[in-house]
C-alpha cells in the first residue's frame, strides 16, 4: 500500500494531475510507474475515459489494495477491439497507420467479398424464407397434382349418324393476361447467373444487384416483371453452384421462308395418269420385248430409277445405245413420250447427252440411271 501511496505521489509530480486520475493510469498499468507514465502522455486527454456504469442496487465498489482482476474503467482502445471482433464478419480487415498500440490512425478495409457458394445459399435462403417451394424434376410442388394442358384448337365434329354432315367448331379464345403469362427459369452457376437459355451474368456485376437482392427477399425482380406485362411470373430456380456455366445448344428450327428449288439428281415425283396394275405390268413387258438382246454377245443388267418412283431392270448388250435405253424407258411409260426428260448417272452426277455411244463406251456396264424432267 505504501509503494502505491508514493507511485501516486512521484505520478502527480511529473504529470500535475489529481490523485484520481494519477490512480486511474497506474490501475491501468498495473501499478508499473513508467508504464503509466508513458500510457498518459500518449493518450492522456480527458475523453480518454470512460466510468462504467454502477452494478445495480446503487452498492459502491471498493478499490482493493492489490491489482484488480477486474477493472473499473476502461479506455476507448477496449471499446474498439470489442467492436472489431463483433463486426469482424461484416467489415473487411482493419490497418493502423503510425503510432503504437495505444494511438494512430485506423482504417478500415473493403467488406470481405462472399464467395460464389455463399452467395448461391444466401438466394434459397431468402427464397425459402418468402414462402419458396422445392420442385421435382417434373416442375410439381410436394403434393401438387399434375396439370395436363388442355387442347383450346378447333376441330370437325362428326355427325351422329351416316346422313348427318359433320360441322367445323371453333376453339375458345384464350383470356388475354393468360397470353402475357411469364415462365422463367433462374440457374445459378458457379461465376454468375443465366436466365432460361441467355448469357451468364456475374454475380460481382454492380448491374445485377437490384436483381439478385430482389431475389434474396423473395419478390420477383423488375426486371421480369416488366416482361409479362402485368401477368403472372412463374420463377424457377435451378442450383447449379458446383458446375460452371454451358450455354445450351440451340434446338433446330426448321426453315420458314421461300426459295427457289433447285435441280437434283433425285427424280422428281410426278402424278402420272392412273392406269392399272395389269396395264403397267403390260407395258413393261411389252418394253422388254422390244429390245433385241443377243444371248452370244456379252450382256449387261441396267437398273432406271424413273421419275414417277417406279424402277426398271432390264438387260442389254454391251453394243445396245444410249438411245436405246430412252426408247425403253417410252416403251414402259407410254405417258413419258409427251414429257421432256434426261438420263443421268449417279456418283458422279453426269448427264447422258452423248445417245450415240455405246453402252460400253459411256462406261454403263452394271450401272444406275435416273431419269429426270426437264
Amino acid at each position: 500500500m505504501a509503494n502505491q501511496e508514493e507511485s501516486v505521489r512521484e505520478f502527480v509530480a511529473v504529470t500535475d494531475v489529481d490523485e484520481e486520475r494519477a490512480r486511474f493510469f497506474l490501475e491501468s498499468a498495473g501499478w508499473n510507474l513508467q508504464l503509466a507514465l508513458a500510457s498518459f502522455f500518449e493518450d492522456g486527454a480527458d475523453d480518454d475515459i470512460v466510468t462504467l456504469p454502477q452494478p445495480e442496487g446503487g452498492s459502491s465498489v471498493s478499490r482493493s489494495a492489490g491489482p484488480s482482476s477486474q477493472s473499473r474503467v476502461t479506455s476507448f482502445r477496449d471499446l474498439m477491439h470489442e467492436a472489431e471482433d463483433e463486426s469482424d464478419e461484416e467489415e473487411g480487415q482493419r490497418f493502423f497507420a503510425g503510432g503504437s498500440e495505444r494511438s494512430g490512425q485506423q482504417i478500415v478495409g473493403p467488406p470481405k467479398k462472399k464467395s460464389s457458394n455463399e452467395v448461391v445459399e444466401d438466394l434459397f435462403k431468402g427464397a425459402k424464407e418468402h414462402g419458396a417451394v422445392p420442385l421435382d424434376r417434373s416442375g410439381r410442388g410436394p403434393g401438387e397434382p399434375s396439370k395436363a394442358k388442355a387442347f383450346v384448337g378447333g376441330g370437325y365434329r362428326l355427325g351422329a349418324a351416316p346422313e348427318e354432315e359433320s360441322t367445323y367448331v371453333a376453339g375458345e379464345r384464350q383470356a388475354s393476361n393468360r397470353q402475357q403469362d411469364v415462365h422463367v427459369v433462374l440457374k445459378l452457376w458457379k461465376t454468375g447467373f443465366s436466365l432460361d437459355n441467355g448469357e451468364l451474368r456475374s454475380y460481382d456485376d454492380p448491374g445485377n444487384a437490384n436483381f439478385l437482392e430482389a431475389i434474396r427477399r423473395g419478390e420477383i425482380p423488375l426486371e421480369l416483371r416488366q416482361r409479362s406485362r402485368g401477368g403472372q411470373v412463374n420463377l424457377d430456380m435451378e442450383d447449379h453452384r458446383d458446375e460452371d456455366f454451358t450455354k445450351p445448344k440451340m434446338a433446330f428450327k426448321a426453315f420458314e421462308g421461300e426459295g427457289q428449288k433447285l435441280g437434283s439428281a433425285t427424280p422428281e415425283l410426278i402424278s402420272a395418269p392412273p392406269t392399272s396394275q395389269q396395264d403397267q405390268a403390260a407395258n413393261e413387258a411389252q418394253a422388254s420385248a422390244s429390245v433385241n438382246l443377243d444371248p452370244s454377245q456379252p450382256v449387261t443388267n441396267i437398273q432406271i430409277r424413273l421419275a414417277d418412283g417406279g424402277r426398271l431392270v432390264q438387260k442389254f448388250n454391251h453394243t445396245h445405245r444410249v438411245s436405246d435405253l430412252r426408247h425403253f424407258v417410252v416403251a414402259a411409260r407410254p405417258a413419258m413420250a409427251a414429257r421432256e426428260f434426261v438420263l443421268m448417272t449417279t456418283f458422279p452426277n453426269k448427264e447422258l447427252t452423248d445417245e450415240s455411244q455405246t453402252l460400253q463406251q459411256a462406261n454403263l456396264l452394271n450401272a444406275v440411271i435416273v431419269q429426270r424432267l426437264k
